[in-house]
């Protein structure tokens, strides 16, 4: 007996791609594959002027955090999220992008941070020019999101979930709570 194979959920055009990801919302962590044009840098997406005003996530996994301590996951086929609750945004690995920095670009440097955003806590480091300070960058910088490099993150209120560790995000700079130690 032969199955009968499902239709595909969506097409991929030949400048396309699909990237998995990984969203945080306030109330949820969201897993899915993206369908974006190959020359979209995945992981600065957010950050550009080309950013949409809703993503649209297949094969989606939803986690809700605020649901108390028995998690339910639910799958949908297709999810659209407004681009405005993204809290945080990063590929799921294997997917990576190359680095948007330069190593051995003098003055800079990366200053260890803790990002609080929602129920998250993210370890991280923050990319800054040697004559700033955090307290200086947030007070001059306009940007939305704001990249937080070697991250681990968590939740607060359940840490069943573990430790996600990325090499890059994108926080919600108005959302979050910056630490330095």
């Amino acid at each position: 007996m032969t199955q009968a194979s499902q239709a595909p959920l969506y097409s991929v055009r030949p400048d396309e791609k699909v990237a998995n990801v990984q969203v945080y919302t306030s109330g949820a962590i969201i897993r899915g594959e993206l369908v974006v044009k190959k020359s979209i840098r995945v992981s600065t997406w957010l950050k550009t002027n080309i950013a949409p005003d809703r993503i649209c996530l297949y094969n989606s996994r939803v986690v809700p955090i605020n649901a108390g301590p028995t998690i339910r996951a639910s799958a949908y086929s297709e999810l659209n999220i407004a681009t405005s609750a993204i809290q945080a945004f990063h590929l799921l690995l294997p997917d990576a992008d190359p680095i948007d920095y330069d190593p051995d670009e003098l003055n800079r440097y990366m200053q260890p941070v803790t990002v609080m955003i929602a129920n998250f806590l993210i370890r991280g480091n923050l990319r800054l020019a040697t004559n700033v300070t955090v307290t200086k960058f947030l007070e001059v910088t306009r940007e939305t999101f704001t990249s937080i490099y070697d991250a681990n993150i968590t939740n607060l209120f359940v840490p069943s979930l573990g430790t996600f560790q990325v090499p890059y995000v994108v926080i919600r700079q108005e959302s979050s709570v910056f630490a330095v130690s």
